[in-house]
């Protein structure tokens, strides 16, 4: 089996994948050395570490990230290509072609454009974007395992029936896993897996459902975004903050913890 086959069986339904998401090598060595099974970049995480907002990062760059956290382990990794940087299917095709030489064992394309005016695509439009991502991520005997993301709930369109139908249209085009970042009443969620006969993809945030809830619901799938990274960034800015304003060194308990982990996974 290729790595994108053994990527693709971890999602069982019940019993979800756990899928931290590191923003360098080292987070990567990291989160392996705790068990986890497989990786995913994120696109928020990796931007901070070049000192920019989420959406800034160009397609080279994210490719680039991803082939150094594809190296960093031995773990199947999926990538946060964003909107596939472009709008136009061809566009997507391109992107997801390169994602396939990166070593990678899936990938994610949403459906938000980027416009505040018109934040999603027209379905129509978006079902024929996976489409194409298909096509490529399925060519050759890789068949990367390509998610296809649902954006409303993170811009101001809480339409669970629209939401529903652009994912079960992206199932019909093509996509192994759905998402739908955003979702955390667990009626919904089980709605969506009931409703969209893939496995499903959920979005740790506050007041979303536990793992084990989620399980219940048959998620097959629960991954964290940036957070892992802005955790580790205000845990920074606090040892940082109580050396400035206090002069003490409280965080040295911490940080050899943090040297004993870094010991053992690199």
């Amino acid at each position: 089996m290729t790595i994108s086959r053994d990527f693709l069986a971890l999602h069982r339904p019940g019993q979800p994948l756990l899928l931290p998401n590191p923003w360098d090598a080292g987070s990567a060595k990291l989160f392996a050395s705790l068990g986890f099974e497989a990786l995913a970049t994120t696109s928020s995480g990796f931007a901070a570490t070049l000192g920019r907002p989420d959406g800034s990062v160009t397609r080279d760059e994210a490719l680039a990230h991803a082939k150094t956290i594809v190296e960093a382990t031995a773990l199947p990794v999926s990538a946060d290509l964003e909107n596939g940087f472009a709008d136009d299917p061809d566009g997507v095709a391109r992107t997801a072609a390169l994602a396939v030489e990166t070593g990678l064992a899936g990938f994610s394309i949403e459906d938000y454009t980027g416009d505040t005016d018109g934040p999603v695509y027209d379905q129509g439009l978006a079902a024929e974007r996976v489409a194409a991502a298909a096509e490529a991520a399925h060519a050759g005997p890789a068949r990367l395992v390509l998610t296809a993301r649902a954006e409303n709930y993170l811009h101001g369109r809480p339409d669970l029936d629209d939401t529903i139908a652009r994912l079960k249209a992206y199932a019909e085009a093509g996509a192994d896993v759905l998402y739908a970042p955003g979702l955390t009443r667990a009626d919904d969620i089980r709605r969506v897996v009931a409703e969209t006969g893939r496995p499903v993809n959920v979005l740790a945030l506050k007041g979303a459902p536990s793992v084990a809830e989620l399980a219940g619901a048959g998620v097959s799938r629960v991954s964290v975004g940036g957070a892992f990274a802005y955790a580790a960034m205000a845990a920074v800015a606090d040892a940082a903050a109580e050396l400035r304003d206090h002069g003490t060194y409280g965080y040295l308990k911490s940080s050899a913890a943090g040297r004993q982990l870094a010991d053992r996974a690199f």
